[in-house]
């Protein structure tokens, strides 16, 4: 569904998300192989109706593609005064998709949206289309610019270290993700039923240009095995997204 905003200009900030639970590894993640990604984001929220199809749709794709495919869920908030406050959502996942919006020539925002590779738009739950632009960009060439490893530091903490292995002035972003999650609607257009939900983006940060360190905090009652991390590298001027890697939670 639709909704008209003013589109300010944003700076634009922080973004990441999906970790993986974690067996032994080395210090740092090895480079993924040189083949294409794609890089699914899905604006999205509980009190639209016409969300939970585009949440089932990214569901099954992440399913189809094990590999090479990083889905990112951000629940906007432009839904909640409208019945139903869903707890995942955040302005700054509204500001982001206002950002997309200017960038791609769009006179609003929608849900659901799906981008990919920050660069192609359409309806998230038009699965036929998903599963084309995912395809095509796989297809291509790619090369993961960065190198980062992930420890759960204490109960409550991931700690991420990455660092730039190519000189470019993409931005690096880090994205702590709730691997599932089920919610009983009690009001507003999703009223009575029970969503499900996968990859939901809880915590966003951004590296310096050159890499760092970033502590990111587990959601109340959730443990890092409930998490996912991933990383990727977006072109601050296009908001083309170069490159994207799972990071392991050691």
């Amino acid at each position: 569904m639709k909704n008209n905003y003013a589109l300010p200009r944003i700076v634009f900030a922080l973004l990441l998300g999906t970790g993986i639970t974690s067996h032994a590894q080395p210090n740092m993640t090895a480079p993924e192989p040189k083949t294409g990604f794609a890089l699914v984001e899905l604006f999205t929220s509980e009190g639209c109706s016409s969300c939970p199809p585009a949440d089932e749709v990214v569901a099954h794709i992440a399913q189809l593609y094990p590999a090479g495919v990083f889905v990112l869920s951000f629940h906007v908030d432009y839904w909640d005064r409208l019945g139903w406050k869903d707890a995942f959502s955040s302005a700054e996942y509204t500001r982001r998709q206002k950002q997309y919006a200017e960038g791609l020539g769009l006179s609003s925002i929608y849900t659901p949206q799906v981008i990919i590779n920050g660069n192609k738009e359409f309806l998230g739950s038009d699965e036929t289309k998903l599963k084309t632009a995912i395809n095509g960009e796989l297809k291509k060439a790619a090369v993961i610019p960065f190198e980062a490893s992930a420890k759960n530091t204490d109960d409550r903490t991931i700690t991420v270290t990455c660092r730039k292995t190519a000189k470019d002035n993409n931005d690096l972003y880090i994205a702590l993700v709730q691997s599932h999650a089920e919610t009983a609607v009690k009001n507003g257009e999703n009223a009575g039923r029970q969503l499900h939900h996968i990859n939901i983006v809880r915590a966003l940060a951004t590296a310096k240009r050159s890499g760092g360190t970033i502590s990111l905090n587990i959601p109340p009652g959730l443990s890092a095995k409930d998490c996912r991390i991933i990383a990727f590298a977006q072109d601050p001027g296009t908001l083309h997204v170069v490159a994207a890697s799972w990071i392991v939670i050691q």
